[in-house]
């Protein structure tokens, strides 16, 4: 009866209203990707402007915590209030965020509107990726999910360069002010299209005791992966006293999950066969994703003697790769019985790509290694949109909010904690008087950095290695509906 219901109350809504919530929500998932790279450039004319140089991390760490945090707490939201009204907060809470930082006069002001702006972006992602699960089938989703991937890359690729740009040319503030014309254009699009979506109402009861824990035990733990290495050394009581706080806080959340009338996180989410599995998959898949970008270039430029800007076209490579597997799996998903053999199979690619990476670190050229990241992307790019289509095949229509919603924060949670990982590997190996390490420290100091880098392409295929068998206890759920032959989103 629920299916039924819902598939009549999609079909109310034609062609042209079901394009119009698409690009509407694009644009607001390319603002919360935009802002996660976009500052980057821009730090060192910032610290110049109001001060605090030192503190300047802040203003990256306050967004990516804020976000993280309050990922899952916007997606319980929305089955409880509706997509429309959460989303245009979101957006709302976004833009206020982002003329907060443009006029910030001080390091701390800017940083406190930095959290403001991440808790609007915490929220654009996951509500915009319910929203397509609640207009298009199961079936119908794959391809839509996989040009959501192509476009939150697209953003966070361009981030850097348009950060540059704007602050060389025009002023730092510039980086924030942009968000306001797109965000006004994000909130009218949306807020007209986004009143034929289908509802899918019922009563619902916040935890709001579990929700804080899950958002304090979350904030402790990336405070100690941000810190650790960087501004402590990890054995410091600094970090230490982070991690004991923060495993102490994620035993509370457990007991809360398994008590409360209607927990925060539904317990069949978090132990089901297909939502559980799938999230532990995107866990180490999306993570390693992350990681891996992140260090790539040091890798390049420190053990294969290449220039910046050669391993900024080794990167280009990465993301061709990780588009074209996305899109191309997205696709075969839609149209074979047994779609899980996709994903197995590119996963498989990229351990074999990985453990190709591990056996020779050096003799690579720009060529073969640009190939070889290529391949590595084909094979790993699947994860994000695979991951997010089949949690919401897996879940019923009101829970499809908080169900994305926890599957994004453990994405992102994997990511800060591999990264810390790989971190650990390559800068653990090399100390200076004041116990802390950097990459600018690394890649002043000319060290030979093979080993360490064989030991991160180790892990990373062990990481894989644990996605595809996560991969393979994922209980594998028919996509049902039609697919529309004009589909309003899919091409």
């Amino acid at each position: 009866m629920q299916v039924e219901q819902a598939v009549r109350q999609r079909s109310a809504v034609d062609h042209a209203a079901a394009r119009g919530i698409v690009v509407g929500i694009m644009l607001a998932m390319f603002l919360s990707a935009l802002e996660q790279t976009i500052v980057a450039p821009a730090l060192p004319a910032i610290g110049k402007s109001l001060g605090g140089i030192d503190d300047l991390s802040w203003v990256v760490t306050a967004y990516l915590l804020a976000g993280t945090a309050t990922t899952p707490l916007f997606g319980k939201l929305s089955d409880i209030y509706g997509r429309r009204t959460v989303m245009l907060s979101a957006i709302g809470i976004f833009v206020v965020g982002s003329v907060a930082c443009a006029l910030a006069p001080s390091i701390w002001l800017l940083v406190a509107a930095r959290a403001l702006q991440g808790i609007g972006g915490g929220g654009l992602l996951p509500i915009a990726q319910t929203i397509i699960g609640d207009l298009l089938s199961p079936r119908e989703r794959p391809v839509v999910q996989g040009h959501t991937s192509i476009m939150f890359m697209t953003a966070s690729t361009l981030g850097p360069v348009l950060g540059g740009l704007l602050t060389d040319h025009l002023h730092w503030s510039f980086i924030f002010w942009i968000n306001l014309p797109l965000g006004v254009v994000a909130f009218v699009t949306t807020e007209r299209a986004l009143r034929r979506l289908p509802r899918h109402d019922r009563l619902h009861q916040l935890d709001v005791v579990g929700a804080g824990l899950l958002v304090a035990a979350a904030l402790t733990l990336m405070l100690a992966l941000a810190w650790g290495g960087t501004h402590y050394p990890w054995i410091s009581w600094q970090v230490m006293t982070l991690f004991g706080g923060s495993v102490a806080l994620w035993a509370l959340l457990a007991v809360r999950l398994l008590s409360a009338r209607e927990p925060f996180i539904p317990l069949m989410i978090l132990g089901g066969r297909a939502t559980g599995t799938i999230i532990c998959a995107a866990f180490f898949g999306v993570g390693t994703i992350i990681g891996l970008t992140i260090y790539t270039p040091l890798y390049c430029q420190a053990v294969l003697g290449i220039t910046a800007s050669q391993s900024g076209l080794t990167l280009i490579a990465f993301m061709a790769g990780t588009v074209i597997g996305s899109q191309t799996t997205m696709r075969l998903m839609v149209r074979l019985k047994h779609y899980m053999r996709i994903p197995m199979v590119s996963l498989t690619i990229a351990i074999v790509v990985l453990g190709v990476l591990a056996t020779d670190l050096t003799s690579h050229s720009v060529v073969a290694f640009g190939f070889l990241l290529s391949m590595l992307g084909f094979g790993l790019g699947p994860m994000y949109p695979m991951s997010t289509t089949i949690t919401q095949n897996s879940v019923k229509p009101h829970q499809m909010g908080i169900a994305t919603g926890t599957l994004n924060f453990f994405r992102t949670l994997g990511g800060a904690l591999i990264v810390a990982v790989f971190g650990a590997i390559v800068l653990g190996g090399m100390s200076d008087a004041s116990g802390v390490m950097t990459l600018e420290k690394v890649a002043a100091a000319h060290s030979d950095l093979a080993p360490a880098f064989h030991r991160v392409f180790i892990v990373a295929m062990i990481f894989i290695a644990i996605a595809l068998c996560c991969l393979l206890a994922v209980e594998e759920k028919p996509l049902q509906g039609p697919v529309r032959s004009s589909d309003a989103a899919a091409d």
